[in-house]
């Protein structure tokens, strides 16, 4: 008879709208047990009268649960990283650490070099829950079984209306956010350009700040290119319409994924391809309904590789490098231009 595992216990530090959702998504195999949140509102939004949940409102002190197997990190961008480093010298709880994952370049690159360099059993997992929807998923199969040919560029938008008040919060603040659009959004598309069409070497953008009342910029247009690739990018803040939308271009045909549930509206695939002797493409559209899928996969390969030998923190801590140094040479060349 096969031994029944217990549940993995769950800690989460930051418990706003990404804490709040992340909460939602643990499955059958987690369980929280422990919070942490400088809002008592926030807090009791999370724990739902769960008085078996612990509260904290100083997140060093969550540290200190016992027998804790992962912390979820969603907090603002300024206090990851240190968050992490605490967490990597503790070398007791495995940390999922939200997107972006830091705070900026430099951040990560230290991060990088404490991790290569001490002993740690933990792993470190980041919350790029875009790789995980289910069009996503589906987009990369069929490309790697050849429906749309070779690769040869990518067009994403993604955006929303924004908030007028961006500049009384810490998202429109640089020395909380590390930027404007460019680490909300566009990071998610940077990182899904990289998914599909590997690394770049060419980097062409201009930031703007059309309406928002900030120092950060509401709207980024980037050019990425590869020796035969390339991606056109725009995030925005001042989609009056909340918008998802990627296209995969190939030899032979394309791939559309738009939206993501909720106000983005559902999410579909639609399969172009070009079939010969025929003018118009054959099309096939997938549509899917659980717009929690990719929070609650994103989990559960966690999950998996925290009960196995597996460590792929490497690759992760790597990963998030990879995209912040693109968004480094985007801000350090718009600071000198």
């Amino acid at each position: 008879m096969n031994k029944k595992k217990r549940l993995l216990n769950i800690g989460i530090i930051g418990c706003g709208l990404i804490g709040k959702k992340r909460s939602l998504c643990l499955g059958k195999k987690g369980k929280l047990v422990a919070v942490c949140d400088v809002s008592q509102k926030r807090i009791q939004e999370v724990k739902k009268k769960n008085n078996k949940i612990i509260e904290f409102k100083n997140w060093k002190n969550i540290f200190s649960v016992k027998n804790l197997d992962i912390l979820i990190i969603s907090t603002p961008h300024n206090l990851l990283a240190r968050i992490i480093k605490f967490g990597i010298k503790k070398n007791k709880i495995n940390l999922f650490v939200e997107k972006p994952g830091v705070k900026n370049f430099s951040e990560i690159k230290k991060i990088l070099k404490i991790y290569n360099h001490v002993k740690t059993k933990i792993k470190i997992k980041f919350g790029f829950n875009h790789r995980y929807h289910e069009s996503i998923i589906l987009a990369k199969q069929l490309i790697q079984n050849n429906q749309i040919g070779k690769l040869m560029y990518l067009r994403g938008v993604y955006g929303h209306g924004g908030n007028k008040d961006y500049k009384k919060e810490w998202r429109g603040r640089k020395e909380y956010s590390g930027g404007g659009e460019l680490v909300d959004q566009g990071i998610h598309l940077i990182d899904l350009s990289r998914f599909f069409l590997g690394e770049f070497n060419s980097i062409k953008f201009n930031l703007n700040t059309f309406l928002r009342n900030t120092k950060v910029e509401d709207n980024v247009f980037l050019m990425l290119k590869s020796k035969k690739k390339i991606a056109f990018l725009h995030a925005s803040w001042t989609e009056w319409k909340n918008k998802l939308l990627i296209e995969i271009f190939g030899k032979k045909g394309k791939i559309e994924i738009y939206g993501k549930g909720g106000s983005y509206g559902t999410e579909t695939l639609t399969l172009y391809k070009m079939i010969k002797n025929r003018e118009k493409p054959l099309k096939k559209v997938k549509v899917f309904r659980d717009s929690l899928r990719s929070w609650k996969s994103e989990l559960e390969e966690f999950y998996k590789e925290i009960r196995s030998k597996k460590n792929s923190s490497k690759k992760n801590l790597k990963n998030v490098y990879e995209n912040f140094k693109i968004i480094n040479q985007i801000y350090k060349k718009n600071d000198h231009s």
